[in-house]
């Protein structure tokens, strides 16, 4: 026999003995599922863009209107217009991040490791600020109508900057996660990601789920039970006055709180779920069905909340009376046919404002 068969023999004898020899408490019997979302994806990639553009352009488009008029026709020490030229502005700092995010879902992330960071932390920063200066104009009505009189002593142009930068130091540190943990990587599927990355994946679910939790307790529920409580006490206080415009103010109330559920409530909702399924998936797995129709969800929803989030300044300002007045002027100037006929609009809406006590539902 010669030295190669000896070789041949007692490699075959080697692996033999090692097959034997396996510890039965090592062997995996279950395959791994592996979700390929490939269909997720391609909705991702086909829709999300122009969602992403069409936000873009209403934000720009809206909030861009909004300062118009502000430094127009209006006094930038008032405490409602520091807190709307701060709205504006982290509505104008999100809408920035879209561009990006949306050339990102087209092809992959072409614009290097500065721009992951500096984008994904925009878009977080404003995104968060978005809801907490919501919440806090609508605590600054509730000041103003059912506690006028400590509200007229206390509500200076100081509060409205102090307030102002407590909301922005929030939202900062809520993001510096992803300043951090946001870097460049190189998928062999998907080309350059954006993603955070560079820790083990049992720390990055951890986070992903201190970030679900945060977006939950603190930017959605938390916001949303002062806007009902507020909203609810100023309905209360309005009804015992004798205001001559009681139910249109009401109407209007109803309209702001119902459409602030609508559209966070769904958004949130999925986030929610998110975190109990990565938390679930510690412990058992979940269906690619189940993941998949979340996602699906996140992409539809989060786009309803975005588009809230953008045009929110338009729909604050717009629906009060002396912001209608300003917009009317404005197009009178561009369109001077017009002119009379604003101006007579206008003049009803100063005269009507002068005997509304409750003052805060004409701006």
């Amino acid at each position: 026999m010669s030295s190669e068969e000896d070789e041949y023999l007692n490699f075959l004898a080697l692996l033999n003995e090692t097959y034997n020899s396996t510890d039965i408490n090592y062997v995996i019997s279950d395959a791994a599922q592996l979700c390929v979302k490939n269909n997720v994806n391609q909705f991702g990639a086909t829709f999300m863009p122009v969602f992403y553009y069409i936000n873009f352009l209403l934000s720009y488009l809206g909030n861009g209107l909004v300062l118009l008029i502000i430094f127009k026709y209006e006094k930038l020490t008032t405490v409602t217009n520091i807190f709307l030229l701060n709205l504006t502005f982290s509505n104008i700092l999100f809408a920035t991040s879209l561009p990006f995010l949306a050339k990102y879902h087209q092809s992959e992330w072409v614009f290097g490791l500065a721009l992951c960071k500096m984008v994904s932390s925009a878009y977080f920063i404003g995104f968060y600020s978005s809801i907490l200066f919501l919440t806090l104009m609508t605590f600054d009505r509730y000041l103003a109508v059912v506690h006028a009189v400590a509200a007229a002593k206390n509500r200076k142009r100081v509060y409205a900057i102090v307030a102002s930068v407590i909301v922005w130091c929030i939202s900062i540190v809520a993001s510096l996660k992803e300043l951090v943990l946001q870097n460049v990587r190189e998928s062999p599927f998907d080309g350059l990601m954006c993603e955070e990355s560079g820790y083990p994946e049992s720390i990055m679910q951890r986070w992903r789920l201190v970030s679900y939790y945060q977006q939950f307790l603190l930017f959605f529920l938390l916001p949303l039970i002062m806007v009902m409580y507020c909203y609810i006490s100023i309905t209360v206080r309005i009804l015992s006055t004798r205001m001559r415009e009681k139910c249109r103010a009401i109407r209007l109330i109803f309209v702001i709180i119902f459409t602030f559920f609508a559209c966070w409530t769904p958004y949130n909702t999925v986030i929610l779920l998110q975190a109990i399924q990565i938390s679930s998936n510690s412990r058992a797995g979940v269906p690619c069905s189940d993941s998949e129709g979340l996602d699906y969800a996140l992409y539809v929803t989060q786009n309803i909340a975005y588009m809230y989030c953008c045009i929110s300044p338009v729909f604050y300002t717009f629906l009060g009376k002396k912001f209608q007045s300003h917009f009317g002027r404005l197009v009178a100037n561009r369109i001077p046919c017009l002119k009379r006929h604003i101006s007579l609009g206008s003049q009803s809406t100063r005269s009507t404002s002068q005997k509304t006590p409750h003052s805060a539902y004409e701006y």
